[in-house]
């Protein structure tokens, strides 16, 4: 069974710094795309950012220069560095991944096949 589980969600104040990580389980995606998007209350699933195997990301512009992708192939793990958060960064966070290796980076969510059940980012201000 494929799983993808986020962690280390939680409440913190304008300007602090959260990490996430998405732990992948039942196959590898070591050279899948993987991604982040996320739901604020009443709102769409929205992309956050994405990167390949090799490490090339893209990112949304609100999160541009505050946030940072990375993985770790190894141990078929994913993180989002966010810094300087924002009360507009509050959301559910989901990690994602595409089907298929090398696939293209891809802002839209219906690209992805597996997702992760989310974790809670709340920033108050």
């Amino acid at each position: 069974q494929v799983q993808l589980v986020e962690s280390g969600g939680g409440l913190v104040q304008t300007g602090d710094s959260l990490r996430l990580s998405c732990a992948a389980s039942g196959r590898t995606f070591s050279r899948n795309v993987m991604g982040w998007f996320r739901q604020a209350p009443g709102k769409g699933r929205e992309f956050v950012t994405a990167i390949t195997w090799t490490e090339i990301a893209i990112y949304a512009d609100s999160v541009k220069g505050r946030f940072t992708i990375s993985r770790d192939n190894a141990k078929n793990t994913m993180y989002l560095q966010m810094d300087s958060l924002k009360s507009e960064d509050t959301a559910i966070y989901f990690c994602a991944a595409r089907n298929g290796a090398a696939g293209a980076l891809v802002r839209t969510a219906a690209n992805y096949d597996y997702w992760g059940q989310g974790t809670q980012v709340t920033v108050s201000a």
